[in-house]
């Protein structure tokens, strides 16, 4: 995977793939190479959200126990 990868760019190439298979532009000698790159890139996201999510319920959690 890119080593600069954002959600952003991950969420934008997954979105160009699916479009991609849906309108059958995809030859069929490149087909799986595509599936695997949107597994990993549905896998970054999926990763990216878990982390946003666990830091984002730890600084609720702080300004909670400021109160």
């Amino acid at each position: 995977m890119k080593t600069n990868l954002t959600y952003e760019l991950a969420y934008r190439e997954l979105a160009e793939i699916a479009q991609e298979i849906e309108t059958e532009s995809v030859s069929v000698d490149v087909l799986a190479e595509k599936v695997k790159r949107a597994s990993e890139l549905i896998e970054f996201c999926q990763n990216k959200l878990r982390a946003t999510e666990t830091e984002v319920n730890k600084i609720i959690k702080q300004m909670e126990n400021q109160k």
